[in-house]
Order: structure tokens, then sequence, then C-alpha cells
């Protein structure tokens, strides 16, 4: 599978807003994501607060071997993990104030504590799991454990009439009698 980094168009009509996703390149352009790894607003009067970024998850996504798109590739040379304009956009972010700059903080420290997909178990959390039902089983007194359940009524289930074919009967008539002349004749 060939996996791109490319904006993943969100917003409405005359108010666009896009999402960095990794796709599969086979999707089409507002398609299924593998992962979110930043966002762009065009709308954000401050040119270098327009992207927010997830900078350690490009890296990994490049490093795999994913393709960035050329506006993509502008925005990762700018605003990635050694971007070129990273000081402007901190800059940006603080003029902007107010609201914008609490909801752009607030997808900074989302994104830098969103869980990393897994690609397979933890077996410190499954050791944790199995201590934990442990304890459960143990706490639970064996009197308790089982529950007498209602008996099952079941209700009678009124049928529909059904409308008889006359034409599928008039055949069936007309063919008994032609079978029993044939039987007379041949003997």
């Amino acid at each position: 599978m060939a996996v791109r980094i490319r904006l993943k168009k969100m917003g409405r009509k005359h108010r666009p807003f896009f999402r960095l996703c990794a796709m599969d390149s086979r999707s089409p352009r507002d398609g299924r994501v593998i992962e979110e790894l930043g966002t762009y607003d065009p709308m954000v009067p401050e040119t270098d607060a327009r992207a927010i970024l997830k900078g350690e998850r490009i890296d990994y996504w490049l490093s795999v071997g994913a393709k960035p798109t050329p506006k993509v590739g502008v925005l990762i040379r700018k605003y990635g993990t050694d971007g070129s304009h990273l000081a402007q956009q901190t800059e940006a972010i603080e003029r902007l104030g107010g609201r914008r700059a609490a909801s752009i903080d607030a997808a900074k420290a989302a994104a830098a504590s969103a869980p990393k997909p897994k690609m397979e178990p933890d077996p410190e959390e499954e050791a944790e799991e199995t201590v934990a039902e442990e304890t459960v089983a143990e706490e639970t007194p064996a009197a308790e454990t089982p529950v007498a359940e209602a008996p099952v009524v079941e209700a009678p289930v009124a049928e529909a009439p059904v409308a008889e074919a006359p034409v599928a009967e008039a055949p069936a008539a007309e063919e008994e009698p032609a079978k029993e002349e044939k039987s007379e004749s041949s003997e």
C-alpha cells in the first residue's frame, strides 16, 4: 500500500478547513484516513499560525516511506519538527490572543498527548488486566454468582391473511383431467 500525506478538506462552503492525514494513495481526497497528523486553517489571519502539525508522527510516516503532496511538503518544511518558521509560528499564535490562541494551544496539547496507534499488544498491560480479573473473582462470593432468570413468555404471533392466487390453481385443475384421459386411453 502506498501511503500519501495529504490534506483532507473539511469545513463548509466559503470556509475551508483541512486536516493533514496519512492516507492510502488509492482512497479519495475526503476518504478513509490511516492517521490524522495535524490541521491547516487558511482562514486564520496570521499566516504562520495556520498550520498545526504533529511533528513526531509526520517524521515516523516519512521514515516508513510515505510521500507528501507538494502543498504538504511546504507545510512540513516550514512547520515540521525542524521547520524553518517555528519561531514565527510561536509569535503568530501569541499575537492571535483570545479564543483562537486557546484553541490552537488546546490542539497542540491534544496532538502531543494523542495515543500512538499500537502495532502489537503490550505484555505489561496484559499482565495488569489478568491481575485485575483475579482480584475481582476473589472478591465476589460464590453464593452471589448464579443469577436466576425469569422464564421467557412467548406471545402468539398474529398471522396476516394470505391472498390466494386463482390463476395458479386454474392451470393445475386443467392438467389433472388431461392426465386421466391419457391413462384411460392407454388401457
